[in-house]
């Protein structure tokens, strides 16, 4: 965490695979929250269905958007030579009355390229009246475009974005249940092309976390999200999906059968006050890891 700001994500259930995130910026007075739940599907492809959605507000303008998630879908199966990209439409619509909806799509057999988007930028009130187009590839170039007179506005170039290079704390550092710590057994087959090391250390670590729940069911009690917690509406999400007019919806998009989480500023700021006083876990007495069996307070 910097002083202006911070970034918390969770996987927060596993059946469903759900997982949420918080990344904020008081400095520049920006917030984005979300959640996302994956299903997939198989055929010669792989496709993932990724319902959920993300906030972002602008302080400045207090402004909300709602982010729609893309598709995923990967190719190569069969050769071995995997290619994973987005696919289908998504939407931001802001509360200021405008929507940007995007339409992505991959590589053919014959022509196309990777990444490719094609998005449009209008009132709500004028879906068929768009006042700006814009084509390209999201991981490298695209162009800007007035609708009207498709005068070309810019021509943008992800490669001139400066990157901020990854942080990351030594994995003896790491909480046991950060993804690069409990998962990193599974992570050195991965990468030695160890099959057995792979389905050993993976089942382990989902038959720890099966236990754990059989426990807590048998107790009569439910693990404790350390950061968000399950609400039973959101309405700003449900304000800006409501105001979308015409053939598009966002609700399909949404579909909350997974749960909607949301990030709570009340055990967050639990946390942090319990860890500059040097305290252990304020969210219970004892924290199970369940990973390697081994406990952690």
């Amino acid at each position: 965490h910097q002083a202006s700001g911070g970034t918390s994500a969770n996987g927060i259930s596993h059946h469903p695979p759900v997982t949420a995130c918080n990344i904020w910026n008081d400095e520049h007075g920006v917030r984005l929250a979300g959640h996302v739940a994956p299903k997939a599907s198989f055929s010669t492809t792989v496709h993932i269905d990724r319902k959920g959605y993300s906030i972002y507000h602008i302080d400045k303008y207090d402004e909300d958007y709602l982010i729609t998630m893309p598709k995923i879908h990967i190719e190569g199966i069969m050769t071995g030579s995997l290619s994973p990209e987005l696919s289908g439409t998504t939407y931001i619509r802001s509360s200021s009355g405008y929507t940007a909806k995007i339409h992505y799509s991959s590589k053919g057999w014959m022509s196309g390229k990777s990444n490719s988007f094609v998005a449009s930028l209008y009132h709500d009130d004028h879906e068929k009246e768009p006042l700006y187009t814009i084509e390209g590839q999201w991981s490298g170039e695209f162009t800007i475009k007035k609708a009207a007179t498709q005068e070309v506005i810019e021509k943008f170039s992800t490669s001139s974005i400066p990157k901020t290079p990854l942080t990351i704390a030594p994995i003896e550092k790491q909480h046991p249940l950060e993804s690069r710590r409990a998962w990193r057994h599974v992570v050195d087959g991965i990468e030695k092309g160890d099959i057995f090391t792979v389905g050993h250390e993976k089942s382990k670590l989902e038959n720890e976390q099966r236990e754990m729940r059989k426990r807590e069911k048998a107790e009569g009690r439910e693990f404790q999200r350390r950061y968000f917690s399950k609400m039973k509406e959101d309405p700003v999400a449900e304000r800006l999906a409501e105001g979308i007019k015409g053939p598009t919806s966002m609700k399909g998009d949404m579909d909350g059968h997974h749960g909607i989480w949301m990030f709570d500023e009340q055990k967050y700021k639990r946390v942090q006050q319990s860890l500059r006083n040097g305290s252990r876990s304020p969210m219970r007495p004892r924290f199970d890891s369940g990973v390697g069996g081994t406990s952690i307070w």
